[in-house]
């Protein structure tokens, strides 16, 4: 098995070398905040606050708590593992080539029903700035022209894919920035008092809805071959990244709160928006508004240089066809990656079909992270090093895989028994694939 394991590594880093390791420290903190920061956060914060009023920044720090512990595992494992692939390729180093291939399932469906349901955001924040362009056609349009940009600018190099994240980022964090700095003056104190301590259950319900508000760093990390010094960069990166989010998120809940009171809750589509207009009028409601189509079309940025990266790892140990790993001969990306992940997503996209895989995130991407955080301990038992290098250690760390999962499972048991059947029959259709395509292998 360890034997197996070895040549397995070494084949994926030969395929990987291809690839140029240009993403250093502030690309991929950009491209974990990017990935993190989304739409969401422009209308979650009502959402929070109609289940627990006054107390939901307390729902923010529970998930950072948890956060933290994740994190600490991914860069853990992210600097024993540089492969592309991320979480898949540290589940499959650790657990073999079955198992990480249910974990890299786990992660393409849900990422791929989350950026389409994104870009449909996107469309429709757009046909409200510019009616003419609702209509289906030019819907379909816009779709197109999001998508055909997007995968021009990866195929023509990971530093171009991972400049654009970072421009977009800084974009999509000014009218965030603009709503803290000037609303925290407008903060009504009396509309921040706790009535009394939430119960276990409302808080529990939070924190699962919340959770997803801070994932993202599952994305970030999978062009992890394209990292420089994963070693180094991808811890840093990380907490990095987790800070600025975290910061951000409980400053705007503090401000969304302390401006409308209870009415936070009453404005379920946007919030911010309206928090803005209590104190810059309707220029602020348009600034915020335009903030979250400008964030969606970052969400879809940072996912369009990330996600592909997970069918090129496929392609590349062997799960699909190796034309999969295919790297362009000039710009050295993935080509036949990108745009095979761009069409599958325009096509949900239009179709509307996300709705169906959108309903996999919650217990999918905590499961993808149950995964993670046990192929942590593993790589440390086995002192995994990726390329000799000198991996994240410190005192204590074998304990942290272990309060992760702990805390993973007390948020999965909020979860509903649907999403956990529905999980279910994709990890059998999954599993199904993989033995058809190892006996396709077998033969050929």
């Amino acid at each position: 098995m360890a034997e197996e394991a070895t040549l397995s590594i070494e084949q994926a880093e030969r395929v990987d070398h291809q690839l140029v390791r240009g993403i250093g420290i502030p690309a991929l903190t950009a491209n974990i905040v990017s990935s993190t920061i989304g739409a969401g956060i422009f209308v979650i914060p009502a959402t929070v606050a109609r289940g627990l009023g006054p107390a939901a920044p307390l729902a923010f720090v529970c998930c950072a708590i948890a956060m933290v512990l994740f994190v600490t595992c991914f860069a853990i494992a992210g600097s024993r593992v540089s492969l592309t692939g991320g979480l898949y390729a540290y589940v499959e180093v650790a657990f073999g080539r079955y198992v990480g291939f249910l974990a890299g399932m786990l992660y393409f469906l849900t990422a791929l029903g989350a950026v389409a349901g994104v870009v449909n955001v996107l469309a429709n924040s757009v046909a409200l700035v510019v009616p003419f362009l609702g209509s289906p056609v030019m819907r379909i349009v816009v779709m197109l022209g999001v998508y055909g940009s997007l995968v021009l600018i990866n195929i023509r190099g990971v530093r171009e894919g991972a400049g654009a994240v970072t421009v977009i980022t800084v974009a999509k964090l000014l009218p965030l920035l603009l709503f803290v700095c000037v609303g925290i003056f407008f903060i009504h104190p009396p509309n921040l008092a706790w009535s009394g301590w939430p119960g276990s259950k409302s808080l529990g319900d939070a924190v699962i809805l919340l959770i997803f508000a801070f994932v993202g760093i599952e994305v970030a990390l999978i062009p992890s071959g394209e990292v420089k010094n994963p070693a180094r960069t991808v811890p840093r990166s990380a907490y990095l990244a987790l800070v600025i989010t975290t910061v951000i998120y409980i400053l705007i809940q503090i401000v969304g709160q302390g401006t409308l009171g209870a009415d936070l809750a009453n404005h379920p589509d946007a919030p911010l928006a309206e928090s803005a207009a209590k104190f810059l009028g309707n220029l602020g409601r348009t600034i915020l508004l335009t903030g979250a189509t400008i964030s969606a079309f970052g969400f879809v940025t940072s996912d369009i240089l990330s996600s592909p990266r997970m069918i090129f790892a496929f392609g590349r140990d062997g799960a699909l066809p190796q034309f999969f790993a295919h790297v362009h001969p000039r710009y050295r990306s993935p080509d036949v990656a990108i745009m095979t992940y761009a069409t599958l997503a325009f096509l949900l996209s239009i179709s509307g079909t996300f709705e169906k895989l959108a309903v996999l995130s919650n217990v999918a991407v905590l499961l993808m992270y149950l995964l993670c955080c046990a192929a942590c301990w593993v790589l440390v038992q086995r002192d995994v090093r990726a390329d000799g290098a000198q991996p994240f250690n410190f005192p204590g760390m074998n304990i942290v895989p272990a309060l992760a999962i702990v805390a993973i499972l007390w948020i999965l048991v909020h979860a509903t028994a649907r999403e956990f059947v529905v999980t279910g029959v994709v990890l059998a259709v999954a599993s199904v694939v993989y033995l058809v395509r190892g006996q396709v292998r077998r033969k050929a």
